[in-house]
């Protein structure tokens, strides 16, 4: 059967691969340590379910607007106003079927054969082969660890071209867990209003924060930047609600009107039920995120000293999300050698960073349980101090 070229321009998701790999293996009966699903393990929030569930018994199971509920779409619309100083109403934002599907439906609206989009490496696997799918060209800007995986003012705007049309922002960051601060922000916003481009903010962990990281939505610095910016988000990690599939979009109506026709002949509604959750998880105290981020706090601390002690690794302390991004170079392996020999020798499940473009990286989830944390390092202990570092 002859296939749509587009499929070749695309790569299988490492992430979920090595997930599900990692979960064959458990049910088999193998002890698996798995770092790899960006998934927190926590159930979620009782008052969520149930909203869902009343939802339910009320007959909230027909067909609904494209665009999502009014009612979950104003929710949404108030709190980028409260939280995120954000000038949104319910006409600017769509529901989708998770965050990547907000981020797809915008390429598909937005991104044209020929266009350019800015993408900083190490980045979340998906971005690039979105931009493929919708027939643009992804133009990957590498940063490392000394520039603090950041990209910076100069590089963004050394990388726009007459075709560039969109640049992407993701802080808190997947893979790196890296928060850009108010100023590093307020920078790139300069570049993007004097190149007269557009921005896509990738807020889905803008929650998960440590120490005295800040943040700040790019769109919120300016009439000018705001006209400009792009919002994507959900409710997955946050409220740890990632198969509900909900996400959301934000921006200028005409662009909101576009995405919602696209979601119109693709999905059409985001299930009915599962928005009255969100609505839910909204407007009802968000003690529940705090509980869960101040576990996550704990194991960043725990899982960040006994990698560090691991001889040939290293790795910067996250500001944000719940990852670490550890360097493996001093191994000589390349990333896809690390984890799959890690995987079948010690049942570490981990993401190459080739995935997020540094081949010399691997990402580790550490949101699990800590018996689960404490077990696979001294797995992943035995296994680098089994290579040759020299």
């Amino acid at each position: 059967m002859k296939l749509a070229a587009r499929v070749d321009q695309v790569t299988p998701s490492l992430t979920l691969a090595i997930a599900a790999k990692a979960k064959a293996m458990k049910a088999e009966g193998i002890d698996v340590c798995s770092f790899s699903a960006g998934e927190p393990d926590f159930d979620t929030p009782e008052h969520i379910k149930a909203a869902a569930k009343q939802a339910l018994d009320a007959g909230k199971t027909k067909y609904g607007p494209a665009a999502g509920e009014p009612k979950l779409r104003e929710a949404i619309a108030h709190k980028l106003r409260k939280e995120n100083n954000l000038d949104y109403n319910a006409a600017n934002v769509i529901v989708t079927n998770g965050g990547k599907h907000s981020l797809f439906n915008l390429m598909l609206a937005l991104i044209e054969p020929g266009d350019e989009v800015i993408i900083p490496a190490p980045y979340w696997l998906s971005y690039p082969d979105m931009v493929k799918l919708a027939g643009g060209n992804p133009v990957i800007v590498h940063t490392d660890a000394q520039s603090g995986y950041k990209i910076t003012p100069e590089q963004l705007r050394k990388a726009i071209t007459p075709q560039t049309r969109l640049f992407v922002l993701n802080s808190p960051s997947n893979p790196s867990g890296v928060v850009y601060t108010p100023a590093e922000i307020q920078a790139l916003a300069d570049v993007v209003v004097e190149e007269d481009i557009l921005v896509v903010s990738d807020e889905i962990y803008e929650k998960i924060l440590y120490d005295d990281a800040q943040h700040v939505s790019i769109g919120s610095l300016g009439p000018e930047i705001y006209a400009r910016t792009i919002t994507s988000s959900g409710f997955a990690k946050a409220y740890s609600m990632t198969g509900w599939r909900l996400g959301y979009l934000a921006g200028a109506v005409e662009l909101i009107q576009a995405v919602t026709k696209i979601q119109g002949h693709s999905t059409s509604n985001v299930c009915t039920f599962a928005q009255y959750g969100a609505i839910a998880a909204l407007e009802n105290s968000q003690d529940c995120v705090e509980q869960m981020r101040q576990a996550f706090a704990r194991r960043r601390q725990i899982i960040l000293e006994r990698l560090n002690a691991i001889p040939g690794l290293t790795c910067a302390k996250p500001d944000g999300a719940f990852y670490l991004f550890v360097n493996i170079s001093k191994t000589n392996l390349n990333s896809l050698e690390f984890c799959d020999s890690l995987l079948e020798s010690q049942q570490v499940a981990t993401i190459p960073g080739i995935a997020f473009g540094a081949d010399d990286h691997i990402r580790l989830s550490y949101a699990t349980d800590m018996t689960s944390i404490e077990k696979g390092m001294d797995r992943l202990d035995k296994f680098v101090r089994s290579l040759s570092l020299a």
